[in-house]
């Protein structure tokens, strides 16, 4: 219930901050650089709310930011996506990228999420197209993703103070009991 308040209030923020924005410069548009292509204030904030609204609607079946708990959940929450993406990728390109190419082409030689895909397998190829998917990915690089209430307990039993738990490329879970040293 604390989610959707917040997910509410957000909204209205960002509305609000878009009505302000835009009826401030009604006479005249102010552009803002990105990605090389020039863009109004209004096109900015439209852009952010598809993004969010994009991700709700087709990702959220799955990465639920609301799930009750880690059991009742069938992939991992953004937040950890996130938080993987942005550990490989420092800057908005590359990030952006790398989410694209995971989502239109899922396997398990590409996945960062190792534990993840342990858990709960492979994610499906999804029918979007790829402007859709770059809207998504930029949304999660440039905005706070929303977070279970139960995500920074998790994230902190498995990963302790950041160091993780050893468990990448073929370690952990991964191996045979004759093969633990």
């Amino acid at each position: 219930m604390n989610n959707v308040i917040k997910q509410i209030k957000e909204l209205f923020f960002v509305a609000g901050i878009g009505i302000v924005l835009i009826g401030c410069n009604q006479s005249k548009e102010t552009t803002i650089a990105k990605n090389d292509n020039k863009m109004t204030q209004k096109e900015v904030l439209t852009d952010t709310l598809s993004g969010y609204t994009l991700m709700k609607n087709n990702c959220y079946v799955c990465h639920n930011p609301n799930a009750a708990s880690h059991d009742s959940i069938i992939a991992p929450p953004f937040a950890a996506v996130k938080r993987r993406y942005s550990m490989q990728y420092d800057n908005k390109e590359e990030f952006v990228n790398a989410v694209i190419d995971w989502a239109y082409n899922p396997s398990e030689e590409k996945a960062l999420m190792r534990g993840a895909v342990m858990e709960f397998k492979v994610m499906p190829k999804l029918p979007l197209d790829k402007k859709v998917l770059e809207k998504i990915a930029t949304y999660m690089y440039e905005n706070e993703v929303e977070q279970p209430e139960w995500f920074g307990a998790h994230f902190e039993e498995m990963h302790g103070s950041g160091k993780g738990m050893g468990m990448g490329r073929g370690k952990g879970r991964r191996m045979n009991k004759d093969q633990k040293n």
